[in-house]
């Protein structure tokens, strides 16, 4: 009876062994789900050699055509082989999940001894098959444990996503606005030109001061310098959107004339605080990891004292070849003799709290993050539309007015020159303003979804000037 008994929980244990299996997606679906429903674009994880041919005939779509911004995330999301690579985590969570829903493999043990006893050789043999009945007993809470790690690592590929998609944002406008820079930066060298060489004539007639020639000359020098400049930051913006998208050329990339307008109006966003904290990743991550390790805390608690307990059925033989075996089972479990498992204990709550405390920065540190991008997407704006309806405007007025003064002989050339370089300026301005606004508004948009890059707009500038106190 006691052997029966035994037969039909190994044959049970068995059974349950093989219940775990891999999904058909890997856990992607949600993945591809939810980048639909926050960022409206579509996401690949190219697994096979078919679905990275599919891919590329996208890439190649997308790329026959002077890319938006929205072309050139999706892009991005088809194309770069960090993003692809960051999948595989998914792969990596999903086989620790199926690993934990499998049983440990049975331990067969042997002893076979034997020695000569009066002419008679004599044997012990000794043979088990036992199951870790332990890791049968805790399984249901490791599996649990990895079902939410698995969660977050769904929740972290889809920030993956989205962090992607704002930098691919904030690359493709200051690529953008770096070489419409370029060629508003080369009409105040040609304007600049022009009065140089103006200046140098009539100093070789005497009509014009050694000094007034000199001050032409640097106000050139320092256009064709900030061109120079211009240029080779247009370039290295080109270069990072290339290396966003994944191309190994930048010259693949084809960009539109110039940035997109203005918007008539602002986003009003009274609740943006609360949520940012119901909607970002981010945020949900941490909460999905902070739960596994209290999981796993009650695990390690379970596997305080044993963590190992294995049983299954044994037969002994002992005397003569033909003597038979006794039958019966074997149970090895560990001894808490030296170690209790408390110092286990302490480390798993200690990492529980860490998480804790941490979630709690984290939720602080978003409010923060998302106040402080939509006063830079809201300021920015503000600047962008006072460029456009005031300054450049004014500038423009003004030209006009001294062309009159032009004509009318009131005024030299030289003075028309310097009023055409300041409003070609004020139109270069409005370009930075304009693109400082695009990128705040991505990185609006990123804070409700997971950790903004903040002060992008700093960066842009830089990029695209070569200094910071442009």
């Amino acid at each position: 009876m006691r052997r029966g008994k035994l037969l039909v929980a190994t044959v049970g244990i068995l059974g349950l062994a093989g219940c775990a299996t891999f999904s058909a997606t890997g856990g992607f679906g949600r993945v591809e789900q939810t980048t639909r429903e926050r960022l409206d674009k579509d996401v690949k994880w190219a697994r096979s050699d078919s679905e990275r041919t599919t891919l590329q005939t996208r890439v190649g779509e997308l790329l026959a055509k002077p890319l938006t911004a929205d072309d050139a995330i999706q892009l991005a999301l088809y194309n770069n082989r960090g993003l692809q690579a960051a999948f595989f985590d998914l792969g990596i969570s999903e086989a620790e999940l199926v690993q934990a829903g499998r049983l440990p493999n049975p331990h067969f043990s042997m002893l076979r001894a034997s020695k000569p006893e009066n002419g008679i050789r004599e044997f012990k043999i000794e043979q088990a098959l036992t199951f870790n009945i332990f890791a049968l007993i805790t399984m249901p809470l490791a599996v649990e444990v990895e079902k939410r790690k698995f969660a977050q690592a769904q929740q972290l590929a889809v920030v993956d996503v989205a962090r992607l998609a704002a930098e691919t944002r904030q690359a493709y406008y200051t690529a953008l606005a770096a070489e419409e820079s370029v060629r508003y930066l080369r009409k105040i060298r040609q304007a600049a030109e022009a009065g140089a060489e103006l200046a140098r004539r009539m100093a070789q007639v005497g009509n014009f001061s050694k000094l007034r020639q000199a001050r032409e000359q640097a106000f050139y020098a320092d256009a064709a310098l900030n061109l120079a400049r211009s240029e080779q930051s247009a370039i290295a913006a080109r270069e990072r959107l290339a290396r966003i998208l994944g191309l190994p050329d930048r010259n693949a990339i084809r960009l539109p004339e110039r940035l997109p307008d203005l918007p008539k109006t602002v986003d009003e966003l009274p609740g943006v605080e609360q949520a940012a904290l119901d909607q970002r990743l981010d945020l949900q991550a941490i909460r999905l990891e902070t739960e596994a390790l209290a999981k796993n805390l009650g695990l390690s608690k379970a596997t305080r004292f044993i963590n190992v307990l294995e049983v299954g059925p044994a037969r002994v033989l002992e005397g003569a070849r033909d003597s038979g075996y006794k039958k019966g089972y074997e149970i090895s479990f560990e001894l808490p003799v030296f170690d209790w498992g408390g110092s286990k204990v302490v480390k798993a709550e200690s990492i529980y709290m860490q998480a804790v405390e941490r979630a709690g920065e984290s939720a602080i540190n978003a409010r923060s993050e998302v106040r402080e991008a939509y006063h830079a997407y809201r300021t920015n704006y503000d600047i962008a539309r006072h460029f456009r309806d005031e300054v450049v405007p004014l500038n423009k007025r003004i030209s006009e007015e001294n062309m009159l003064r032009y004509n009318g002989m009131l005024i030299g050339v030289f003075d028309l020159l310097a009023d055409a370089r300041t409003q070609i300026g004020s139109v270069n301005s409005y370009i930075e303003t304009l693109r400082d606004f695009w990128i705040a508004r991505g990185d609006l948009e990123m804070a409700m979804i997971g950790k903004p890059s903040l002060n992008a707009s700093a960066r842009a500038t830089i990029a695209a000037t070569g200094r910071a106190d442009h």
